[in-house]
Formats: C-alpha cells, sequence, structure tokens
C-alpha cells in the first residue's frame, strides 16, 4: 500500500496548488499511528521530493490513546511529526465503553504526560458529547480535564448515528439508547461558555483553539484552499474540482501498478461553488465575507445574500461585522440549516 502512494504523490496534478507549496501535512484516516516511523519517514520524503514543503509545516498524525507510548511518540518525533490528533472522546470509562472505544479512562489520561515528555507542543483532543450516559456535569468535568491539561486545540462533535451502522441497529433493537438532540444542544452550549471562559478560540463550529494554535489542516477546509489527498478514498478540491479515490484497496494498489490514479471527479458549477463557499464560511468566527461574494459571484448574489439573511439577523442567529456575516452563539446551533437556507438553486 505505501509503495502505490508512493506511485500517486508521483503522479497526481499538483498544478492547481499555488506554486507547488505545501504547508500543512495529515495522517488521518483509519489508524495511520499503526505505520511505523521508517514508513511516515519515506512517505514524508516522497512528498519532499515532488512538493515544496515549508520548512515549518504543519505534520499532524492522528491517533487513539491506546497507540501511544513513550517509544513511538519518540520516533514520530524523529521521524517528522511535530502536532497529534488524539482521539480521546471522553474520559468516562462507560461512555467509553458505549461506544466500543479500545482504550480506557486510565489511558486517555496518562497519554497527556506522555505527550508533554516527548516534546510534543503542538496537539488537539477529540471530544464526543451527547452520548445517552453523559450527563451534564460530566461533560463539564470532560471539558475541565482538558483546559486543566492546557490541551492547545480541541475539536468536538456531536455523536452521530450513521444508517446502516451496528450502532444504530442496536438502538433500534433497545439494546442501546438513543441519542437526545436537546441535550446535544445543552452541551453544546455548555461547551462554548466553558471554553470561551478558559481563553479558547471558537475558529470554526468543532474546533476550538489557544491564541496561535488554530490547525493548518483544519483552516484549508474552512478558507476553500485546494488540497490533496492520498490513498483509498481520500479526497482532493482544486476551487472547481472536487476528486475522490476509489476505496477499494485491491484496485487501488493494482491501478498504481499500472500509473494510473483511480479516481472519480466532478467539476463545480459557479453556484456550487458559491453554496460550498456560504457553507464552510457560516462554520468560521470570521463568517461569510459579502465583499467576497460579490468580487467573486456578482452583485446580484450578494444583494440576494443579504436579503436572505435578513430574517436570521432579526432573531439574532446572525450578525453583520464590517460586511461579514457571522453566527451568534444561538446561531451555531442551527448552523446547518441556516446555510442550507441560503443556499442558491441550480443554475
Amino acid at each position: 500500500m505505501l509503495t502505490a502512494m508512493q506511485k500517486e504523490i508521483s503522479l497526481v496534478a499538483f498544478s492547481a496548488l499555488d506554486n507547488n507549496k505545501i504547508d500543512t501535512i495529515y495522517f488521518g484516516g483509519g489508524t495511520p499511528s499503526l505505520l511505523s516511523a521508517a514508513e511516515i519517514k519515506t512517505f514524508l520524503q516522497a512528498a519532499k521530493e515532488v512538493y515544496s514543503v515549508d520548512k515549518n509545516a504543519e505534520i499532524t498524525l492522528e491517533a487513539n490513546p491506546d497507540d501511544i507510548n513513550e517509544i513511538k511518540l519518540n520516533e514520530w518525533k524523529a521521524a517528522g511529526i511535530n502536532r497529534l490528533s488524539i482521539g480521546i472522546q471522553s474520559f468516562k470509562q462507560k461512555d467509553l465503553e458505549w461506544m466500543n472505544r479500545a482504550h480506557n479512562t486510565e489511558q486517555a489520561m496518562q497519554c497527556f504526560a506522555m505527550i508533554k515528555s516527548a516534546g510534543f507542543t503542538n496537539y488537539s483532543v477529540d471530544l464526543i458529547y451527547g452520548t445517552p450516559g453523559l450527563d451534564d456535569d460530566e461533560w463539564k468535568k470532560n471539558i475541565d480535564t482538558v483546559t486543566d491539561m492546557e490541551a492547545p486545540h480541541i475539536s468536538c462533535y456531536a455523536l452521530t448515528v450513521e444508517p446502516e451502522t451496528a450502532l444504530q441497529k442496536m438502538i433500534l433493537q433497545k439494546k442501546k439508547e438513543d441519542i437526545d438532540p436537546e441535550k446535544q444542544a445543552r452541551h453544546f452550549l455548555i461547551l462554548m461558555s466553558r471554553l470561551y471562559a478558559a481563553g479558547y478560540e471558537h475558529y470554526e463550529i468543532s474546533n476550538f483553539a489557544l491564541p496561535t494554535y488554530r490547525s493548518r489542516h483544519n483552516s484549508s477546509y474552512w478558507q476553500g484552499k485546494p488540497y490533496i489527498g492520498i490513498g483509498p478514498s481520500a479526497h482532493s478540491y482544486f476551487g472547481n474540482i472536487r476528486r475522490w479515490n476509489i476505496s477499494n484497496n485491491a484496485l487501488y494498489i493494482k491501478s498504481l501498478q499500472n500509473n494510473l490514479v483511480p479516481f472519480e471527479e466532478e467539476k463545480l458549477s459557479l453556484t456550487q461553488q458559491l453554496n460550498e463557499y456560504v457553507m464552510t464560511s457560516l462554520r468560521t468566527m470570521e463568517g461569510l465575507n459579502l465583499n467576497f461574494v460579490k468580487e467573486n459571484f456578482g452583485v446580484q448574489k450578494t444583494i440576494l445574500l443579504k436579503n436572505q439573511s435578513a430574517k436570521f439577523q432579526e432573531n439574532g442567529k446572525l450578525v453583520s461585522i464590517n460586511d461579514n456575516l457571522v453566527l451568534t452563539k444561538e446561531g451555531k446551533l442551527f448552523a446547518d440549516g441556516i446555510a442550507a437556507d441560503l443556499f442558491f438553486g441550480t443554475e
């Protein structure tokens, strides 16, 4: 697989990137922490041979607490990883068991000390809220545990039940309790209040950072910057083109052996590009810039956006700040619905 991914790096079209420059590399999806330090080093070297990788690039590795030990941390650091994204999810054992996580509470706590001991100063912690067994006080303790550790970056997500999954089946069979949307909304409000008080920037709906610790990788998505995904199921984006690799591992490897990158793609219309900008920009603390819309999509679209957004300003879910439409604290509870309401129809 690694050989095939190296081949894809050398074959993929990179002309859409700004001067072939890269300032963020992210090892994510699946279990990238199972890669050896030598494999990580090989992959990074392959990228540097094709792209102009900034010497201060943010290079992130996703890992779970049960993957982490002192030896691995030191090896990852030596290989070039300078940021970690840790899937802690919860510090409550019953929560971890409900989510079928492999790690336990003790491992979740211990990984902090090991990360700091290895010299990592930039890392992110993932938490999940709204699980059936997590009450408000326990959720507050989860948040306080991370802020007490002074984690530079925190990503928080509401638990979702995907269709046709084992979790959905168990919920339908009454073997597990279903999620409560009202509790999830309450947990999100608690999250915002507590993290704001602790000095974190709420720079994107699900992401919070101490000053200077925003994730460059996450920010690229919300700013609409081009990015390249390498490997099975990986997605790439080049402004008006969205591309995704096939998910079948065997076919992926076979195609690359024949010097072909196996992907599908779609070309986004101007309306689709505008709708994507509406959706992604509203998720950020800077909001939707009406001048950007005017310059890139025209005056008429800008006027329509202003008119359509007026009702959300009147009900306190949006505010206009220097020609930016920004979600209020309450508005963030309805971000997806507000964005959908502002979408433009097909051309």
